[in-house]
C-alpha cells in the first residue's frame, strides 16, 4: 500500500516596481496567482529602481508595499533590495518567476530563463497589458508639473 504525501505548495514571485499602481499590475498579479498556491509580490526599492532603470519611483517604497499587501491576489509582499533575482530566490525559495512577455525573447529575458532553469525555476510570461504603462503615466504627471511649474513662475 502506497502513502500519499501532500505535494508542496506552487510559490511564485512576481516582481515590479508597482509604481503608479494600474491594470497591468493588477492583471500580472491576477494571472500569477491563477498559476500558484501562494503569491510573493516582489516590490523593487526606490535605490534598485534608480540602479537598474535610472528612474525615481513617484510613489516611495513603503507606500507601493502596503498598497501591494492589500491585493486579494498577493500573499506577501516583499521589498525587492538587491539586484539579483538568484539572490532573491536563495531567500524565498520560490517555483515560479512571473514577468510580462515584453521581457521574452530579450537578451534579459533569456539569461534570467538560463539562471532559474540552472535552480529549477520556471519562468512564466504573461501579456503585457498595452492600454496603460508606468512610463506613460509618468510622462503625463511630469508634463503636469512642467506646466504648473511654468504658471507659478509667471506670476
Amino acid at each position: 500500500m502506497t502513502s500519499l504525501t501532500p505535494s508542496s505548495p506552487r510559490v511564485g514571485y512576481a516582481a515590479g516596481a508597482y509604481d503608479l499602481f494600474h491594470i497591468g499590475h493588477l492583471n500580472l498579479l491576477r494571472h500569477a496567482k491563477s498559476q500558484c498556491d501562494e503569491l510573493i509580490a516582489g516590490v523593487v526599492s526606490d535605490e534598485m529602481l534608480q540602479l537598474t532603470k535610472s528612474m525615481s519611483p513617484m510613489v516611495p517604497l513603503a507606500e507601493r508595499l502596503e498598497i501591494v499587501s492589500h491585493i486579494d491576489f498577493v500573499d506577501r509582499a516583499y521589498a525587492e533590495t538587491v539586484p539579483d533575482k538568484l539572490d532573491v530566490w536563495r531567500e524565498l525559495r520560490f517555483d515560479v518567476f512571473f514577468k510580462g512577455d515584453d521581457w521574452r525573447g530579450t537578451e534579459k529575458g533569456l539569461r534570467l530563463e538560463r539562471e532559474f532553469a540552472a535552480v529549477g525555476v520556471e519562468v512564466v510570461y504573461f501579456p503585457y497589458t498595452m492600454s496603460t504603462s508606468s512610463t506613460v503615466l509618468r510622462r503625463a504627471v511630469s508634463r503636469l508639473d512642467d506646466a504648473d511649474a511654468a504658471s507659478a513662475g509667471g506670476r
